[in-house]
């Protein structure tokens, strides 16, 4: 779609104003942004980027990058040191630590969902948020209906080695069966992508007057299907990574006036006249932001069910299994098959009730693998932020060495201990190899590896 289509144009301008509209085309032809949001709980060292680099206002943890590097070839992106992401798109975690006050003093753990996760930005940067605030008293929930999305999600998900996320692939009518469960729902809802045309051509291609009404139509269904599953009083932040209104402010006051919401402003913006200020939300729009286009916008549910309480279900745990010390918080042990996964106490009586609920690709953390009466460390362990200090032998490793690792090459430990190693770099544990000493065996798994040439 040419950015100079009439249509796009009156639908740009009916949302932001003809004068604006004006600077945001002349952005569409700018090459897009490139950003990245950092893990607080695996922080690199200062000066890892190269080039100049600059803060993302609404995220502490987000920067902008001069130029795009090589982001498969840096081995603290496997370590879950970062996450790559469009600053625009860190403004939903900015309005999620605004609202969290709100809601935060539940009975139980906090329970958020992140509805349309793949391929997991969003549920990364709630992660972080809830955990500064909660510590491991929440459970999120990141959902993605498409199969083949919902396991890339997962991988990031082990990735950035948060315990208290659970990962699903239901419809959300399925998830909308469980009346009253949640506390918050992200909903960042498939949209016609016209914030996205810089970083993707398909969606400047497919952009017409017909797939803005086919998609508003579908995202009415998500919001109606998964509505019963907020609780009363519960907040749904609403997102789109588009511009025009109808997808936007129309969808909020439909939602307002169908399903028994009302808009709720938490005054998130303030201090950015960056940010363009609609009737019920916020967009960020390329020539105003660095980054790429978002919409946001919450509505708080003025009825339905209150909040759901869950009791253990007589699920079979396991007893004594993981070696002590193995996580920093106490845990709750799950035998499936031959994993052993460990799962936060305060979390597992919800995580144990909802995973018999909805499809569930993931959750805790996979942390051995039993074989005969060994015990086999899961590469998701070494990720894990709760993962105790000094459990393995650590191996710190040069780039060279790291790359091989996460490229499954051949490569030997002659310095290091015998048996199960972690192998490190620049102090963040990548995974798990078997040292024989002549030689290692790897446990990365072969899904993880890197395909491209790492020229070692």
């Amino acid at each position: 779609m040419d950015s100079g289509n009439d249509l796009f144009i009156r639908y740009l301008s009916e949302a932001i104003g003809a004068g604006k509209a004006k600077v945001a085309l002349s952005a569409l032809g700018e090459p897009a942004s490139v950003s990245v949001r950092m893990n607080p709980c695996k922080l690199p060292a200062s000066g890892h980027f190269q080039g100049k680099v600059s803060g993302v206002p609404w995220s502490e943890y987000g920067l902008m990058l001069e130029d795009r590097p090589v982001f498969t070839l840096d081995p603290l992106l496997h370590a879950g040191c970062y996450y790559v992401q469009d600053s625009s798109s860190m403004f939903v975690g900015h309005v999620l630590r605004k609202i969290l006050p709100e809601v935060h003093d539940a009975d139980g753990p906090l329970r958020v969902l992140d509805l349309c996760a793949a391929p997991g930005g969003k549920t990364t940067d709630a992660a972080a948020s809830l955990r500064s605030v909660l510590g491991d008293g929440f459970l999120l929930v990141s959902n993605e209906v498409i199969r083949s999305r919902a396991s890339v999600l997962a991988a990031n998900v082990a990735l950035w080695g948060d315990p208290s996320v659970m990962v699903t692939s239901a419809d959300p009518a399925v998830i909308g069966r469980n009346e009253g469960f949640f506390d918050i729902i992200l909903a960042d809802v498939p949209c016609s992508g016209e914030g996205m045309f810089r970083k993707d051509a398909d969606s400047a291609a497919q952009w017409s007057e017909e797939n803005v009404e086919h998609c508003v139509a579908r995202q009415r269904r998500i919001l109606a299907d998964v509505w019963p599953a907020l609780a009363e009083g519960g907040l749904l932040l609403y997102s789109t990574c588009t511009f025009n209104r109808y997808e936007n402010d129309g969808n909020v006051r439909w939602a307002a006036d169908t399903l028994g919401a009302e808009p709720y402003d938490p005054e998130v913006a303030p201090d950015w006249p960056e940010i363009i200020r609609t009737e019920y939300g916020y967009s960020l729009v390329p020539g105003f932001v660095k980054g790429e286009g978002q919409y946001c916008a919450v509505l708080r549910k003025t009825g339905g069910k209150s909040r759901m309480k869950v009791s253990g279900n007589g699920r079979k745990r396991a007893n004594g299994v993981l070696p002590a010390g193995v996580f920093s918080i106490p845990v709750t042990e799950i035998v499936k098959g031959d994993i052993v996964k460990a799962v936060p106490e305060v979390i597992a009586d919800d995580a144990a009730w909802l995973e018999s609920a909805v499809r569930t690709v993931a959750s805790g953390c996979a942390a051995f693998s039993r074989k005969g009466k060994d015990l086999v460390p899961c590469a998701d362990l070494a990720l894990s932020v709760c993962l105790g200090k000094d459990v393995f032998p650590r191996a710190d490793t040069d780039r060279k060495t790291a790359l091989r690792f996460l490229h499954r090459d051949t490569f030997s430990l002659p310095d290091a201990e015998k048996g199960y190693v972690m192998i490190c770099f620049e102090g963040h544990p990548l995974g798990f190899v078997k040292n024989l000493g002549n030689r290692c065996n790897s446990l990365h798994p072969q899904e993880r590896r890197i395909r491209m040439d790492i020229g070692c």
